[in-house]
């Protein structure tokens, strides 16, 4: 038998954590979605790179000494964080080019550093050893695709094409299996409860929902903007209950206890 105190919810990531990976993840989903979807205005980059700035300003915030940001740098080869930092600015660098020298090549390559960004999101939730929720293999995927769906999502705003609707497709139900495949991983009772809500929004609201709007957008070019809308809002509400509300602790447990002898 086991004893120990039930498992309690971390408080050290907020809401402005969950924003980093809400914003900053479909910026860069939105960068990798631009890269297929060819708009010659460049406003999803634009809007891509305002939201990924939005999300890391966001964990800025939460920083104790701000003017101690640039030590997050310092850790490349030991640190995820450091690796999302340097992916990010290879995202900006690349994306200013593709948009003032118009290089389509340097577009690619944002894109390439947006999937870099993303997946060191995602490890850096795998690094928390002390969260099952978050430690859990499952939710690599599930991160990078999440922000894989809601980056098409604004793309299809942008471009409503028939190209955009099959990308957005794709990444809804590619969403869709990487939530089926972690949630069987959600062993712990107190983090199932708290992610199962979203996650069914996810499915229903987030997936089911849009793949029938996409469907009647053939009739009514008005249900694709919804459809586009639900996975983006059903996305974000799925990542901030991931950050802030099913982060529990593992807590502990004494299989074996001490007994004194009697004397």
């Amino acid at each position: 038998m086991s004893y120990g105190p039930r498992p309690w919810q971390q408080t050290s990531w907020d809401w402005r954590a969950a924003a980093n990976f809400m914003l900053g993840g479909t910026g860069a989903g939105l960068v990798v979605a631009a890269g297929f979807v060819q708009d010659e205005t460049h406003y999803p980059v634009m809007l891509a790179l305002l939201l990924v700035a939005a999300g890391l300003g966001a964990v800025w915030l939460e920083i104790g000494r701000k003017l101690r940001a640039a030590h997050v740098f310092f850790n490349p080869f030991t640190s995820w964080m450091t690796r999302e930092s340097f992916a990010a600015l290879l995202l900006f660098f690349f994306s200013f080019i593709g948009l003032f020298v118009d290089s389509k090549e340097a577009l690619v390559a944002a894109a390439l550093a947006a999937l870099a960004f993303v997946y060191c999101q995602a490890r850096i939730l795998r690094a928390a050893k002390g969260i099952p929720a978050w430690r859990a293999p499952e939710v690599v995927p599930l991160v990078l695709t999440t922000s894989l769906a809601e980056g098409a999502g604004f793309a299809l705003l942008f471009h409503p094409d028939s190209f955009a609707l099959a990308l957005f497709v794709v990444a809804l139900i590619g969403r869709a299996l990487a939530w089926s495949g972690y949630r069987p991983a959600l062993k712990q009772t107190s983090s199932r409860a708290a992610l199962e809500p979203a996650g069914k929004a996810l499915v229903q609201l987030g997936t089911i929902v849009p793949l029938a709007l996409v469907l009647g957008g053939i009739f009514l070019p008005q249900a694709a903007m919804l459809a586009s809308i639900a996975a983006i809002l059903t996305g974000w509400r799925f990542k901030y209950v991931l950050v802030t509300r099913a982060a529990f602790n593992q807590g502990f447990a004494l299989p074996q206890l001490p007994v004194r002898g009697a004397r």
